[in-house]
């Protein structure tokens, strides 16, 4: 995957500066890196991914690893719903706040910053993420435990592996999008 220059200085240069800092005992180090870099979902492609997880009133969505907001801005924006999005990374929090602001969102898009492993799932009816692979698989457990039966993941580029195909798909700017719907438990 070919990253911008932008990226690198809008992602690496806080990591970079972070770790420095840490490493001279100017601030404590973070307990956990990112796993995944960011890098910008197109609106087209947001939109495909609300539409194909059928987002409604009603619905609360979570999106895991949410950079700068624009799939929580979207989703409380166009369907009025609570969406939350979950950011390890602490100026891509600010970012997204900033940004929910300017939307005129911050009642329903709201931002924490923290692991998106530690993060209780269970009220998430929608959950999207545009994670790497080895991240998606790693999630898969915690997505079947937590969530209700009934409650849609949306992934942009990635899927869930072989033992877990997709419902349906779509493509975008060239792009996959993968629905699951969590199954009734035996």
């Amino acid at each position: 995957m070919k990253f911008p220059h932008a990226y690198l200085l809008r992602y690496l240069a806080p990591v970079l500066l972070t770790t420095t800092l840490a490493a001279l005992g100017q601030q404590p180090a973070p307990e956990r890196y990112p796993d995944v870099p960011f890098v910008a979902t197109p609106q087209p492609i947001i939109d495909q991914m609300l539409s194909l997880a059928g987002v409604h009133p009603g619905d609360r969505l979570v999106d895991l690893g949410s950079g700068d907001g624009r799939i929580v801005i979207t989703a409380a924006k166009r369907y009025g719903i609570d969406a939350v999005g979950v950011e390890i990374n602490p100026a891509l929090v600010r970012q997204a706040r900033e940004n929910a602001a300017a939307a005129g969102v911050t009642a329903k898009a709201t931002f924490v910053e923290g692991d998106l492993f530690d993060y209780d799932l269970r009220k998430a009816t929608v959950v999207t993420i545009f994670l790497l692979p080895g991240i998606n698989m790693r999630l898969k457990p915690k997505l079947l435990k937590e969530l209700q039966p009934g409650a849609r993941i949306v992934s942009h580029r990635f899927d869930m592996g072989l033992n877990w195909p997709p419902e349906k798909t779509g493509v975008v700017l060239g792009e996959p999008i993968y629905l699951w719907t969590i199954p009734k438990r035996p």
